[in-house]
């Protein structure tokens, strides 16, 4: 059983894979970490990762954010079957979910199969089919801080006795629509990390929350300032756990502040 508390959650990661456009590999992580940039759609004429391991027929009806997902999550599981998988995205496939309303719009007629894709749990769907495994998936999309809930989620299974469960965390661009309400610098990307128990681990990460007591005018004044040029959470995260294993570690913690909730991550490796 994972250690959990009323306001933390404690867990180990086993492994752990990562893409975007031009970071495929862990010292190409490792280097963004230590110093990181905007990670454009299209980085060295790679616009896609392979997802070699899935069949041809499932792999063609992927799309870019799709195939980003269910490229770590392959790395992540190898072999592995029956594990409990969680979905994060905050935004999913917005881009086919628009581009359906646009063919409504112009009364054309919508594509079943470009509809069945575009739910929110279509990645997690493909991998299941791809893989042949019936094992228990959800999708979530919580904000700002659907990574926090996406962990919560994961570590309440292995509360609830899974031996390890997947979480996927993934995002693209959004749609030219919608720029106008976008709050952070928005950026490919995907990663997993295949979570145990805290129990009988030396490398343990912890993420503990509560109410932010922030001044509010403050916080918010900050927060219009830098929205626009900060990274997505989901980079910010992964940034902390990569860094925590760097040579040149120097912080074992990150706190996020989200909607007047504070986020504390920990490291205690």
């Amino acid at each position: 059983m994972g250690r959990t508390g009323l306001n933390s959650v404690e867990f180990s990661i086993i492994s752990h894979a990562a893409w975007a456009p031009g970071l495929d590999t862990d010292v190409a992580w490792m280097g963004w970490a230590q110093q990181p940039f905007f990670i454009d759609h299209v980085q060295n004429g790679r616009t896609e990762p392979e997802v070699a391991a899935m069949p041809a027929m499932l792999r063609r009806r992927a799309g870019f954010i799709g195939k980003m997902a269910l490229e770590v999550a392959y790395r992540c599981l190898a072999g592995r079957t029956d594990v409990p998988v969680v979905f994060c995205s905050r935004h999913g496939e917005c881009q086919r979910s628009v581009a359906l309303l646009t063919d409504l719009v112009r009364d054309e007629p919508l594509s079943p199969t470009t509809f069945s894709l575009s739910v929110h749990n279509a990645a997690a769907g493909l991998l299941s089919i791809g893989r042949h495994d019936q094992a228990n998936h959800c999708a979530l999309s919580g904000g700002d801080s659907g990574v926090e809930y996406g962990v919560i989620e994961a570590c309440s299974l292995l509360a609830d006795g899974a031996s390890e469960v997947l979480i996927v965390v993934y995002d693209g661009i959004l749609p030219e629509v919608f720029l106008q309400y976008q709050d952070n610098s928005e950026q490919p990307f995907a990663w997993a990390w295949l979570i145990s128990s805290a129990e009988n681990h030396n490398d343990v990460f912890s993420l503990s929350w509560g109410a932010d007591t922030t001044d509010a005018d403050g916080l918010s004044n900050l927060q219009t300032v830098e929205q626009k040029a900060r990274q997505p959470a989901g980079l910010d995260v992964l940034r902390f756990q990569l860094n925590c294993h760097s040579q040149q570690a120097k912080h074992n913690e990150l706190i996020r502040i989200v909607d007047h909730r504070r986020w504390h991550w920990r490291h205690h490796g």
